[in-house]
């Protein structure tokens, strides 16, 4: 025999996925579906929690529990390499009237809210390593944060580190009072005469970290996406080497690889 909150679940989650209950709609209380569903409250706590796991309800401080509302997606391509190589040798006017995440959300920036924050960090053994540099070398740590003005999650957590002595030409690129930079890190490194040739990410997925389920507000069971991006120079130096946490639930990954024709 089922548990008695299975069928009052499966009810209301059709009645989300139908839409007849709408996003942001604010769902009866206990007693009342309790009522509704002739069904003990413990029971229908229990269906709830499910929904709450699942993603499909939320619960906000001292109002109840709503319908969740879908989140805007996110679409990654590594065509976005070239399109962010493309972009910065154009004019200043055409970089600044669109960056990556109007790319790959079909969002304006106007609907966006956007933060950056820049230290100074010593390379550990791991960063070292990828940039071929000195342990303890001293790197410029960024950290970004990009969401959609109407939510309040960020869409990823994303943290770039760049070897401090090959871009301290330009002292615009060490001051995170110029971000949002129209072109991103391509033409930040063009400033001072870096040109990427290729890039390499490496995927992973794991649990997410306490902090990064609360920055990221996601429902209970969803992992996270590790991406580990590793921007190379026509010399085959290491000269960007990024971290980005992507949320599992709203984020989509695509991979096309042109082949030669024969």
């Amino acid at each position: 025999m089922a548990p008695a909150y299975e069928p009052i679940a499966d009810t209301l989650r059709k009645s989300i996925r139908a839409g007849r209950l709408k996003p942001g709609e604010r769902l009866p209380s206990e007693t009342d579906l309790a009522k509704e569903f002739r069904k003990s409250v413990p029971a229908v706590r229990d269906a709830l929690g499910i929904l709450h796991d699942e993603g499909l309800i939320e619960r906000r401080h001292e109002a109840g529990l709503f319908v969740r509302r879908p989140r805007t997606k996110t679409l990654r391509t590594n065509m976005r390499h070239q399109w962010e190589k493309n972009r910065a040798r154009v004019p200043l006017k055409e970089r600044a009237e669109t960056g990556a995440t109007e790319h790959e959300t079909g969002l304006r920036g106007e609907d966006l809210v956007f933060s950056a924050s820049y230290r100074e960090v010593t390379a550990t053994e791991e960063l070292a390593r990828a940039f071929g540099i000195a342990e303890g070398a001293t790197l410029l740590e960024r950290s970004y944060r990009t969401r959609y003005a109407a939510e309040t999650a960020p869409f990823q957590l994303a943290t770039s580190y760049l070897v401090h002595d090959r871009i301290a030409g330009n002292p615009d690129l060490l001051d995170e009072t110029k971000e949002p930079w129209p072109g991103g890190t391509h033409h930040q490194l063009r400033t001072v005469g870096i040109e990427v040739d290729r890039v390499e990410e490496r995927v992973t997925a794991r649990p997410p970290t306490p902090e990064e389920a609360e920055e990221l507000e996601l429902p209970s069971g969803t992992s996270v996406l590790v991406l580990r991006k590793t921007s190379y120079d026509i010399h085959d130096r290491a000269v960007d080497v990024s971290d980005v946490i992507l949320p599992g639930d709203r984020t989509e990954l695509l991979f096309t690889t042109p082949l030669e024709r024969w």
